[in-house]
């Protein structure tokens, strides 16, 4: 299910690369570019954070997935998709996060 709605969802962003930035959101962020898509991700981080820090698992659920969608954003912006990062989370997958991060230390 998740894989399904992450392809939907990435061939919806590549397609507002094409839309004019006066009928869509996404092709407005993209018109304005990094610094505004990377805000983005920013201020939702911070509200997910907020979020976590209370007691509405909804309202940390609409918080996560407004992070996940600018980080998708993002991906396509720079021309990347959703599967490479579940390719890389797939490679993580059985490695503890010291291995993880040992290995990445030696690169």
């Amino acid at each position: 299910m998740s894989d399904d709605i992450l392809a939907r969802l990435m061939d919806v962003l590549e397609s507002r690369k094409q839309a004019d930035a006066d009928s869509s959101y996404v092709a407005s962020l993209y018109r304005k570019g990094l610094d505004t898509i990377l805000k983005k991700i920013g201020e939702e981080a911070a509200e997910t954070i907020i979020a976590g820090k209370g007691d509405d698992d909804e309202q940390i659920i609409y918080e996560m997935a407004d992070l996940w969608f600018h980080c998708l954003v993002l991906l396509a912006h720079k021309d990347l998709n959703a599967d490479q990062v579940l390719q890389e989370l797939d490679r993580r997958f059985g490695l503890s996060g010291l291995e993880e991060k040992a290995s990445r230390a030696q690169k």
